[in-house]
């Protein structure tokens, strides 16, 4: 059993910025020259998330509407008043989609649908350079 880390780096243009990042996961697993296992997939920090979904441009615009409807950015949060920076909603759309995704692979690709997508979810209120550590565990 070997455990492997590597790191994606990416800019992102501030709130609803959706990064589609299963080529680079895709490249990471490939190159690992490990057969079978599990992939993580984890943002560092607390104001983007790590999902999956069908990455075209409608399904896309939903859900930049589900969160907007789920958590408007609009209104204000307590989080706003100790930190006078207006990124509540941030904070808690992220803390409700998560950091993290397990993806078993086999025969080194990702086992993914055919129309899954990994995708980074930006929710702070400006742009961001992000880091997304994919940690390999497999033989």
């Amino acid at each position: 059993m070997k455990i492997l880390n590597k790191k994606i780096v990416l800019d992102t243009a501030g709130t609803g910025d959706l990064v589609d990042i299963t080529g680079q996961i895709r490249d990471i697993v490939r190159s690992s020259k490990l057969e079978k296992g599990s992939v993580i997939v984890f943002i560092v920090g607390s104001t983007a998330a790590i999902t999956t979904f069908e990455y075209e441009p409608g399904m896309v615009r939903d859900v930049k509407e589900l969160f907007e409807r789920l958590i408007p950015s609009k209104r204000g949060y307590h989080h706003d008043e100790t930190w006078n920076d207006a990124n509540g909603f941030s904070h808690l759309r992220a803390s409700l989609q998560g950091p993290s995704l397990t993806i078993p692979f086999d025969n080194g690709e990702p086992l993914l649908g055919t129309w899954q997508q990994v995708v980074v979810a930006e929710f702070d209120t400006r742009p961001r350079q992000r880091q997304v550590v994919v940690q390999l565990i497999g033989e």
